[in-house]
């Protein structure tokens, strides 16, 4: 029997996935995805029970129709009441309508990433020059049955993160290319790694299917060992067998790209803020400063103001994926764009405003904030510095971890993996095999707290180490699994709030009082022990406690002094507590921090 998807029949009933999707779960069909295949019968059954459920809801209002006036603000009003939080969840989105989704691609280095771009740009393109010839930008757009799609062309994971790393949420969804005959590999690991820590959507590309020793379920078994189910076998995660060498599938990514976007609800709004970030920048010889933009928001417009990081300019010009001349570029768009007083950082997001002036004077404050921030990150971070953390119950490190072996990196793992300590948690943001790399900082320095670079057996390039003095990052390399143990050990307790425990030092009477300006002075004589300046005080009344607190002064006749010894008179003065009285016993004591 011939089977149909979800999202097919949605645009049969021509209502959207996920409306239809809804639906079918308010009508006792729930846990279908866009992506599910359904029998011809299911298929029925499916368009039976909606179009039976749209005919009742259809007849509802009209019986209801002279009521519905007075009933309506009553309505919403309760509304309000009784779901406050589902009022206010659509508010942040984007208005205005659907949008082209932005899409990167990532996967290992000869898993076919570049053909299947290649095959994308060729096959699919929204538009074209005369002789089918391209100027090649960061960015391009494809089209299917009049609906675009945006790719980034980004050299990896490591641009992917780069630009995240400094808080520009660029891409939407992300495909994940494995090679049908080699399977998960150590890059594509970093890859998944980096599209979890960006939250976005993942579609996985099986590609090489036509390749003898291709063996797509070999794949699929690797993805669901790492958390990600395909939805063949029941899970959430999207997958395409395709040949990006041979053309095969390719409209099937590119539907499911448009079914992602659909389910995400993308929309932009050109009258909206300016949201748009830097993909790509260079100095061109002929043409000064050029960097690729893409909007994902509002519209970017010739001739007015942007800044973009620190620097800033006029508009002089918008191209296209083309090279043609734009007079704007609107949401979901990508574009070049000349004008720039200099070339802006990579990951740099843009503002619109309003003149010159105000365009010089923020780059200029967003110069300045930057000088002062490095001066800030290049002083030395310290093991202690970075685990200084008292204000959460449950404290968490962070780690990337690399090795020189696959076995290496398993043993390390598996030992700080079994790292028990309480109110404290161990997150490993990606494991891999390599030298410690730029990319490896990035993806820390993406974290919201500080976090912890690891090498077994390995050490950070150049590059790594610029980056990690540039964003605060510690790097850290080991040859000796117990040192590296030991210190991530270390490290978690350290992140802990210290706990102490109260030793007594001395026991005093109180034998006489004395009023002055500030206070109470208690006239004492040390029982036993000692009494520090520096102590903390217990006030003791008949075997109840009264008060317990710092001492404010400690003097021996007119003398301010350190300590007194046990067999010795001395005046004391409690800080906040002037109620003491004659015969209170005092017991000194110190708190020790003890070790977790």
């Amino acid at each position: 029997m011939p089977k149909k998807r979800i999202y097919e029949i949605a645009r049969e009933l021509g209502v959207t996935s996920k409306e239809l999707i809804a639906r079918l779960d308010e009508m006792g069909m729930p846990g279908l995805k866009a992506a599910n295949s359904v029998d011809e019968e299911e298929h029925a059954l499916i368009v039976n029970l909606y179009q039976d459920e749209e005919t009742a809801a259809a007849e509802v209002p009209q019986a209801a129709e002279p009521e519905t006036p007075p009933e309506a603000p009553d309505v919403e009003a309760a509304e309000s009441e009784e779901e406050p939080e589902e009022k206010k969840a659509p508010k942040p989105k984007a208005t205005g309508d659907p949008r082209p989704p932005i899409v990167s691609v990532l996967g290992h280095i000869d898993h076919g990433k570049t053909t299947l771009l290649d095959a994308i740009r060729h096959s699919r393109l929204a538009t074209k020059e005369a002789g089918g010839i391209t100027q090649g930008i960061a960015a391009y757009q494809a089209e299917l049955s009049g609906q675009r799609i945006t790719f980034i062309d980004t050299p990896g994971h490591k641009a992917f993160t780069g630009m995240r790393a400094r808080g520009a949420q660029v891409t939407d969804i992300a495909v994940l290319v494995v090679a049908a005959d080699d399977g998960v590999m150590a890059q594509t690991v970093e890859a998944i790694d980096h599209i979890k820590a960006a939250e976005v959507p993942m579609i996985v590309a099986v590609n090489k299917i036509d390749k003898a020793n291709a063996d797509a379920s070999k794949v699929m078994n690797d993805l669901a060992q790492r958390g990600l189910m395909p939805e063949a076998w029941g899970g959430d995660t999207i997958t395409v067998e395709l040949s990006a060498l041979q053309g095969q599938n390719i409209d099937e990514l590119l539907e499911m790209i448009l079914l992602v976007a659909e389910m995400e609800d993308l929309r932009g709004d050109p009258k909206a803020d300016l949201e748009a970030v830097i993909i790509e920048s260079h100095l061109s010889s002929g043409r000064g400063p050029v960097a690729t933009a893409v909007v994902r928001n509002g519209a970017l417009r010739v001739k007015e103001w942007i800044v973009a990081g620190n620097t800033y300019g006029r508009v002089k010009a918008l191209l296209d994926d083309t090279g043609a001349r734009a007079e704007e570029a609107l949401p979901g768009q990508a574009v070049e764009v000349l004008g720039l007083c200099d070339v802006p950082t990579v990951g740099a997001q843009i503002e619109a405003v309003k003149n010159q002036a105000k365009a010089k004077k923020l780059a200029e404050q967003r110069t300045s904030a930057e000088r002062s921030a490095r001066r800030v990150d290049r002083q030395p971070v310290t093991f202690d510095d970075l685990f200084r953390q008292e204000d959460e119950e449950i404290v968490r490190l962070r780690l990337v971890l690399k090795a020189a072996s696959t076995g290496g990196l398993e043993a390390a793992r598996r030992e700080v993996e079994g790292l028990a300590i309480g109110g404290a948690e161990l997150e490993i943001l990606l494991a891999g095999v390599g030298g410690i790399s730029e990319s490896d900082v990035l993806l820390a320095s993406t974290m919201s707290e500080e976090s912890l670079v690891v090498g077994f057996g390995v050490g950070a390039d150049g590059k790594a180490m610029k980056a990690a003095d540039q964003a605060g990052v510690m790097v850290l390399s080991y040859d000796i699994i117990y040192d590296l143990v030991r210190d991530i050990e270390q490290a978690m307790k350290r992140r802990l709030a210290p706990e102490f425990r109260e030793v007594q030092i001395g026991s005093v009477e109180v034998r006489d009082l004395f009023k002055i300006p500030t206070g109470v002075v208690a006239g004492c004589y040390v029982a036993d022990g000692r009494v520090s300046r520096r102590a903390r005080v217990r006030v003791m009344r008949q075997g109840s406690e009264m008060f317990t607190g710092d001492i404010g002064s400690l003097r021996r006749f007119e003398d301010d002094v350190r300590e007194v010894a046990s067999g010795r008179e001395c005046g004391i003065r409690i800080l906040g507590f002037d109620d003491v009285q004659i015969g209170d016993e005092l017991i000194i004591f110190e708190l020790e921090e003890v070790e977790r």
